[in-house]
């Protein structure tokens, strides 16, 4: 049973939304409701926004940081529905000052907007007192979205269903990641519709090894199926891998979610960070961001 105890009656808390990075990604059905089932090694880059979530009378949201004019004017913004949901959830009304801090690029592939809703939910969570099991809370997130359950949990998980199935891994190597976003907008929706051929099959072992090679070789056989549509519909996304794969020490590139942004893996931080500067000096335009895969 649910207990929510006095409205803002915890201190103020910093909660970290990863950046989500699907290492995988395949379309393996279809529902009769329209959602597509989907089989997904999801991991996070130590890499993100950050929600500060301070006790006050009234629910209001405040966005800082590099992306904040793109969700200027956002009266609806994911972050306040989460808080929205949890708050009826709980019994009642809360308030809660929550301070956005948008360092990731927004609706790029890599979860900013579900990142930052699971932020928001363990953040007032606490801050609330609220006492809510686990199962319940993930329930609840996914009523705000397929890829909130799985930044709620913020760990290496093998994905399904529409993302409610979340199976965890073994320990992922410790590789380097270089993200890079080069700017366009992919709208999800027309992602999946401009996809093409059968479902894919789940691959065995369905689990990644581990070790570094056997682990890339595991990934190399299971790639992104929105990776093909997503590069008919903005080239440029093409022109991201590309790059990407003439990199001396680039393990593997791929595009993350529904695009556009696409990552490089990397063996250490020296050649995670050698290739991001190779990259940024010859796209000043696009976003480029090296961080530690976490484990």
């Amino acid at each position: 049973m649910t207990d929510r105890k006095s409205a803002a009656a915890g201190a103020a808390c910093i909660e970290q939304a990863w950046a989500k990075i699907n290492l995988t990604l395949q379309v393996t059905g279809r529902r009769a409701d329209g959602y597509h089932e989907l089989e997904s090694l999801v991991a996070f880059a130590d890499l993100g926004d950050e929600l500060l979530v301070e006790p006050a009378r009234d629910l209001t949201l405040q966005v800082t940081g590099p992306f904040a004019a793109a969700l200027a004017g956002e009266g609806d913004n994911l972050v306040l529905r989460a808080a929205r949901a949890l708050a009826a959830r709980s019994g009642g009304a809360a308030g809660a000052a929550i301070t956005l801090t948008k360092n990731l690029p927004v609706a790029s592939g890599i979860g900013g907007g579900s990142a930052d809703a699971a932020a928001a939910l363990r953040g007032l969570k606490r801050l609330w007192n609220i006492e809510l099991p686990a199962a319940e809370l993930a329930a609840l997130a996914l009523t705000l979205g397929a890829d909130v359950p799985v930044c709620l949990r913020g760990e290496a998980v093998m994905m399904s269903g529409i993302g409610e199935a979340l199976q965890p891994v073994a320990a992922l190597p410790p590789l380097w990641l270089l993200l890079v976003n080069c700017g366009v907008a992919v709208a999800t929706p027309a992602v999946f519709a401009a996809r093409e051929g059968a479902v894919s099959k789940v691959a065995e072992p369905r689990l990644p090894p581990v070790g570094i090679g056997p682990f890339i070789d595991w990934l190399a056989v299971r790639g992104n199926d929105l990776e093909a549509p997503a590069c008919r519909l903005a080239p440029a996304v093409a022109s991201v891998l590309a790059a990407l794969k003439t990199l001396p020490d680039c393990l593997l590139a791929r595009m993350s979610g529904s695009g556009a942004t696409c990552f490089g893996l990397f063996e250490n931080e020296q050649a995670a960070r050698r290739a991001a500067q190779a990259i940024a000096l010859q796209h000043r335009n696009w976003w480029v961001a090296a961080a530690l895969l976490r484990a």
